[in-house]
């Protein structure tokens, strides 16, 4: 293909360590090609065994990606990548209690996370007993007046309600002091889960959690729903040995609950490789159905009409479904999620709707204040291993989304802390949500904050995690967290990047090339969307749209053009450099490609993540 070669070509001219010469573009990252020399000839190997055009095989190479797995890896399948659950420490002693449970017809409660893995996995084990005619409570708790995970009041209110099991989904983990409330009322518990765990787990009738340290099943990198689905698959497994199957009673069609499988899997940002690649793919094809009722809702509420992408899920269902849990009612993703009733379904998706466009006004507020606190912070240290602030001000239910937004700019770990009290009285209290870069595990850092007791709760894992924190406490932990993760910080620093796959002109993208880039998806976490840059392209009508994004087209000089969109880029250094450029100076310019329909048209659009004056890398 033209396109093919043309990437090729001019990202072959490069040489040497850096793509087109940047060392320091608008970000301040320096520009690498994606596919080492040392891996070229396994790219042509892909490209000739398996009959793909060159550039698909370069593509494949740079994710490291072997001759021999490329087959699963362009058709990831369940047959072939899903392991026996067994293999999860505590899934047998799990899958009998369950299998139990439906045979006895008992009363269930489903404690789950206020996030959308959370709320998937919630709604994945409702919709499971509700295959089998066995109602299931689903108890999310409220994130600003709970918290994460089971507390002993929810505990006890479950077990005076009359519920003889209680499952927690994406938490449970390190909830010692509730689920030890359980045992003492008499309640089984089963703790699935996916987060980092200490030696001691807590004593319920079985945790399953790859992440558990003598977990050896190598399934780490699922999120929660993902574990839940394999429990899924062994309980059905256990209930056809005991025959319970029959005329009256018919086994549930897992495959078609892959759709929140994927949404959560997506949505979590785990490594999309291996079962997670097929889990996704999988469930796309689920959900471009739009059999679940409460998706279906939510894709309305959205205006959205097109088949389903990784992009829908992680930026359009995702947020939504989040919104409940921010600032809102927490239960409201999981029971959306849970519903077959049209009606109820559109009028809580509408309300998370709503609730969306109100949190994206409280995040822009208060990411405001966030990043010039954090401007003045990496001034007076530019070498601080963590970005830490706080305020009175902010909304727990935000914080996550702002440390995301601080880490990103940053290129460091960040913390962001909303501060509470009584009113008029002293802040006594913070929440905090942590995101991290590649190479910096802030979930091992806060567990060994909480066993030092800097913290009143926290946990995660190595790229997010949440915290607790009394105010009398927070410079000491900063010192504690500084002390950990300097090393590992700096690290990350020194070698950040910016990955590039290849270089275009407008010419060369069109439907065919588009389409030759998605073999290789879906992509995400751990399976990056191919990144490409347009050389020394002018810049034409760049302004400032929506929320402080940057649109602008970029010009060939043969006159063909490309439009791109910046998003978040107004008032930072990557929108200024394009507002500058503007008329028509020529720029270097990075981002991906997104396929896009609009009135019944398709148009392809450029996602720019950064550029470069070529005039300043000599």
């Amino acid at each position: 293909m033209a396109a093919a070669s043309e990437a090729r070509t001019m990202s072959a001219v490069e040489g040497g360590e850096t793509f087109l010469g940047v060392r320091k573009s608008a970000r301040g990252l320096v520009w690498r090609e994606r596919l080492a020399s040392a891996d070229i000839n396994r790219a042509i190997m892909i490209s000739q065994r398996h009959g793909l055009p060159e550039l698909l095989g370069r593509v494949i190479a740079a994710r490291g990606i072997g001759v021999d797995e490329t087959s699963v890896f362009l058709d990831p399948t369940l047959k072939a990548l899903m392991p026996d659950p067994s293999t999860l420490q505590g899934m047998n002693v799990a899958v009998a209690r369950l299998a139990d449970a439906v045979q006895n017809r008992e009363r269930i409660a489903i404690f789950g996370d206020y996030d959308v893995d959370g709320a998937c996995s919630s709604a994945l084990m409702n919709r499971f007993f509700a295959a089998h005619n066995l109602g299931s409570r689903i108890y999310i708790p409220d994130r600003l007046f709970e918290g994460y995970g089971p507390n002993p009041a929810a505990i006890e209110m479950l077990a005076k309600d009359g519920a003889t099991l209680i499952i927690t989904v994406d938490c449970g983990t390190t909830s010692y002091e509730p689920l030890a409330v359980a045992k003492k009322l008499g309640v089984d518990v089963l703790v699935i889960d996916h987060h980092q765990a200490d030696a001691v787990l807590p004593e319920v009738v079985a945790v399953v959690n790859p992440n558990r340290q003598d977990d050896i099943s190598g399934l780490g990198h699922l999120c929660a729903a993902g574990v839940v689905f394999l429990v899924l698959v062994a309980t059905v497994r256990e209930l056809r040995r005991r025959k319970f199957y029959d005329a009256e009673h018919s086994a549930p069609d897992l495959l078609q609950l892959l759709d929140l499988v994927a949404l959560a899997t997506v949505c979590d940002v785990v490594p999309l490789r291996t079962l997670n690649r097929a889990y996704v793919v999988k469930g796309l094809q689920v959900m471009k159905a739009r059999e679940n009722t409460g998706l279906r809702a939510l894709f309305d509420a959205a205006s959205l009409d097109s088949a389903p992408s990784t992009y829908h899920l992680g930026y359009i269902l995702g947020p939504r479904i989040n919104a409940g849990g921010r600032i809102g009612d927490a239960g409201l993703g999981s029971r959306l999620l849970s519903l077959d009733d049209p009606l109820e379904a559109a009028k809580i998706a509408e309300t998370l709707d709503r609730l969306n466009r109100e949190r994206k006004a409280l995040e822009t507020h208060m990411l405001e204040e966030a990043m010039a606190e954090a401007d003045r912070l990496v001034d007076e240290n530019p070498d601080m291993p963590l970005i830490l602030v706080g305020s009175e001000n902010w909304h727990k239910g935000v914080v996550g989304l702002v440390a995301s937004r601080l880490t990103e700019r940053f290129h460091r770990p960040s913390c962001v802390i909303a501060w509470a009290g009584e009113s008029g009285a002293k802040l006594v209290e913070g929440t905090g949500s942590l995101r991290s870069v590649g190479g910096v595990d802030i979930g091992t850092a806060v567990r060994g904050a909480v066993a030092k007791g800097l913290l009143k709760k926290g946990g995660g894992h190595a790229m997010a995690a949440g915290l607790t924190v009394a105010r009398d406490d927070v410079e000491t932990l900063r010192a504690y967290l500084f002390d950990q993760l300097k090393s590992s910080s700096s690290r990350a620093r020194a070698s950040a990047s910016l990955d590039i796959d290849g270089a275009l002109t407008p010419s060369g993208v069109n439907a065919a090339f588009i389409t030759l880039i998605e073999r290789a998806g879906p992509y995400g976490q751990g399976n990056p969307q191919p990144r490409f840059v347009f050389p020394a392209h002018r810049v034409k009508f760049a302004k400032v749209v929506g929320d402080a994004h940057v649109r602008c087209s970029l010009e060939a000089g043969d006159g063909t053009r490309i439009d791109g969109i910046a998003f978040r880029a107004a008032g930072q250094p990557l929108g200024d450099l394009l507002l500058a450029a503007n008329g028509g100076m020529p720029l270097h310019v990075a981002g991906t490609l997104k396929r896009d329909t609009w009135g019944g048209r398709e148009k392809i659009d450029m996602m720019i993540d950064d550029a470069a004056d070529p005039r300043a890398q000599a």
